[in-house]
């Protein structure tokens, strides 16, 4: 990943576009090139695909609490696309589930879940993992993020494919100011983005 980007998890975790509706959705996304963004992980229920995740250390994906489904959850790896009759998918099974003891539903904030695999995963240059920031490190309005995943696109489209498009941060007033017109209760600990130019966006509840 670029120095001059940051991961926002955004698409991995909880989304909220602007026109209002509520879900995972890559809005004029592209498809990821082959080999990139490798720590990105299809968490799956019952082998269907219900949320998005990301590698933070060779046994724990972070993905959203709201995930936790009944089920067999497993998570799949290194696959860009996600097609359930690919042969050769890597899949995990999770041994243990971690959500945020603070956790009761999306709007309310705490959504976020560690899951540990069954397997330590041997990590190269393509297998990386997502090194998580520091308390300190705040990132300002207007820096650029790269938003990642699986799921419907603007056509509600459902697709295999692992699609990416580029955010930028936005300030918490005005964040707020677009909630307010979707009758929202905004929810503490939210980190906002969104593209000036398709007016498309995500709100991370943290």
């Amino acid at each position: 990943m670029s120095a001059t980007y940051g991961l926002l998890l955004t698409v991995a975790l909880t989304s909220l576009t602007l026109t209002g509706i509520y879900g995972a959705d890559i809005i004029n996304g592209k498809k990821a090139k082959k080999n990139s963004l490798q720590y990105m992980a299809s968490v799956q229920v019952d082998g269907k695909h219900k949320c998005g995740g990301f590698l933070i250390d060779p046994s724990y994906v972070l993905t959203a609490a709201h995930c936790d489904q009944t089920g067999n959850m497993t998570v799949i790896l290194g696959a860009h696309n996600i097609n359930p009759y690919r042969k050769h998918l890597r899949r995990y099974t999770v041994q243990n589930k971690h959500k945020h003891p603070h956790f009761k539903d999306v709007l309310t904030g705490s959504d976020i879940m560690l899951l540990k695999l069954s397997q330590e995963l041997k990590t190269n240059k393509d297998m990386k993992i997502v090194k998580i920031p520091g308390k300190s490190k705040n990132l300002k309005p207007n820096s650029k993020c790269l938003v990642a995943g699986w799921g419907q696109t603007e056509l509600k489209n459902e697709v295999n494919d692992l699609l990416f498009t580029e955010v930028s941060t936005v300030r918490l007033t005005d964040c707020q100011t677009m909630w307010r017109k979707l009758t929202k209760t905004f929810p503490d600990k939210v980190l906002c983005a969104w593209d000036a130019k398709t007016k498309s966006g995500v709100g991370k509840v943290g």
